[in-house]
């Protein structure tokens, strides 16, 4: 159980990373500076598979991180009923 707290915490820092990471996209000089790219080495790798899937509505409006959202939150769910199956 405690395996499980700690992975579902690891989950719930790095969605705050995405959430600061997609704020960023609407300061360009932001994420131009070296914490942007920062960012972004540890974003990208996350959500360009849900861009394959889900291109941006009218080449603006990207859609894929609230997918990205919904399948860590799948996954922190998983976590916990996988813990208290084999606990």
């Amino acid at each position: 159980m405690v395996v499980a707290y700690y992975l579902s915490q690891v989950i719930n820092i790095y969605s705050w990373i995405l959430i600061i990471y997609i704020l960023m996209s609407w300061v360009p000089s932001v994420q131009d500076s070296s914490i942007g790219r920062l960012f972004a080495n540890v974003c990208e790798p996350f959500l360009s598979p849900f861009r394959k899937i889900i291109p941006p509505i009218g080449g603006v409006i990207d859609l894929s991180p609230i997918i990205a959202f919904f399948v860590l939150r799948l996954a922190t769910r998983g976590i916990y009923y996988l813990a208290y199956l084999f606990a």
